[in-house]
């Protein structure tokens, strides 16, 4: 199952590999966290269902209703019913947690990583 980096285009380089030449490993770890991801997926799609977020993650669609609670709880998101679906809208104006990027909002990462242009996630 191809992760959200192979998504970029160009897996792992695959263009600049000479042939025949075996892809780096991928480290176990990544950059950004699961709730990241979440976050980024539902500003790209925020008429997503929780199952089609879930896949693009990779993660199973319990551990991404856990997530999408937890940034909800902590201001990150809101969901909105429309009809029998949830509709998420992010705050990009929320300032990250952590005291060494606390100065910088949500809108900053997702204006550089997500697909939608600046301003309408």
């Amino acid at each position: 199952m191809p992760t959200s980096d192979d998504a970029a285009g160009d897996p792992a380089g695959a263009s600049r590999r000479p042939a025949g030449a075996v892809p780096p490993r991928r480290p176990a770890w990544t950059l950004l966290t699961t709730h990241g991801h979440v976050l980024l997926a539902a500003a790209r799609s925020p008429d997503a269902r929780v199952g089609e977020i879930a896949e693009q993650v990779g993660i199973s669609v319990r551990a991404t209703l856990s997530v999408l609670k937890d940034l909800e709880e902590a201001g990150y998101l809101t969901r909105h019913r429309v009809g029998r679906r949830s509709h998420y809208t992010v705050d990009r104006r929320r300032h990250f947690r952590h005291p060494a990027t606390a100065a910088h909002e949500v809108g900053e990462l997702l204006d550089v990583l997500a697909d939608d242009p600046p301003g309408t996630g």
